[in-house]
């Protein structure tokens, strides 16, 4: 059997396994967790427990690390595979290519989400000493999403949408409030509902580029069993579903008035909708409508809690 990496382009000469590593970690995409901890982090204000940048910069880091594991394990996964050889690349989709370009960097890289996950852990649990246990279904759960994801989860084409925004929507966002204060806060689950379709939203456009490869390796995802042109639509369900999660929470009184600032994205999220509907089965368009989605996903969290910090 051909190994995956056969006619892999190499790397750079003096590239070493480290830089493939810090490729494979997926650095831009990393920026989505500061955002959903800072949303976390202020809904245990809005909540009346505020906490200082000492308390939070812990739970970021063991949010990072768990982030960074999964990005990880996924790339390790997919080279395994034989998937990586046949995926054709975008910014936003088909993984960084670091292990098909330089295959000898695999053990470091199944060491380093060892390693990551064991700081995960080490941090949840100094956590837990300091807060007490209500932490710790969340912290298993999220433990079992990442070793979960690409194995198993890729497979189950619901579980699948929906895995990436429960892992940072409910898990991260109301898993930092829990974190900070050991209490289950209203007002953190319900922001962390926003995240939630649209971190579904993003990984599900991200999807389309892969469709015929994903296929092929295996992976039952919505857009590879339904189609793209249905899985838009989807899309725009999603993408609606989250600011009416955010209206309805303000209008209930959860959250703070001020949080509906991120109502200021629905321009970008429209734009969004109607990219992906118009050009779902042309994939060679989509990067663009992807950048934007990305945009959208880190803006409305900041701009929540941005807005409701200043407005109550």
């Amino acid at each position: 059997m051909r190994h995956p990496a056969a006619g892999a382009p190499a790397l750079p000469a003096g590239r070493s396994p480290l830089r493939a590593l810090a490729a494979a970690m997926r650095p831009p995409f990393l920026a989505l967790t500061p955002a959903s901890v800072l949303l976390g982090w202020a809904a245990a204000g809005w909540a009346g427990h505020a906490a200082g940048v000492e308390q939070a910069l812990p739970v970021l880091a063991g949010a990072l690390a768990a982030h960074a594991a999964v990005n990880l394990l996924n790339e390790w996964h997919d080279f395994r595979s034989g998937l990586d050889a046949t995926t054709q690349r975008t910014r936003f989709s088909g993984g960084s290519g670091a292990l098909p370009a330089q295959p000898a960097a695999a053990p470091l890289i199944l060491a380093a989400v060892l390693a990551l996950l064991v700081l995960a852990a080490a941090i949840g649990l100094w956590l837990m000493g300091r807060h007490g246990p209500a932490l710790l279904p969340i912290g298993a759960a999220g433990l079992a999403l990442v070793l979960a994801y690409t194995p198993w989860i890729t497979r189950r084409p619901w579980v699948c949408l929906l895995a990436p925004g429960l892992g940072f929507g409910p898990l991260m966002v109301a898993g930092t409030a829990v974190a900070l204060t050991g209490r289950h806060l209203a007002p953190a689950w319900a922001a962390s509902l926003v995240p939630l379709a649209l971190v579904s939203g993003l990984l599900l456009l991200n999807q389309f580029p892969d469709v015929d490869a994903d296929r092929a390796a295996g992976r039952r995802h919505l857009p590879a069993l339904r189609g793209r042109a249905w899985a838009a639509r989807l899309l725009v369900g999603l993408l609606a579903a989250a600011f009416a999660a955010l209206v309805a929470a303000v209008a209930a009184g959860v959250l703070p008035r001020g949080s509906l600032l991120a109502l200021a994205a629905l321009p970008l999220a429209v734009s969004v909708a109607r990219g992906a509907v118009r050009h779902a089965d042309a994939p060679r368009a989509l990067p663009p409508v992807m950048a934007r989605n990305v945009a959208l996903v880190l803006l409305v969290p900041l701009l929540m809690a941005g807005g409701g910090g200043l407005w109550r």
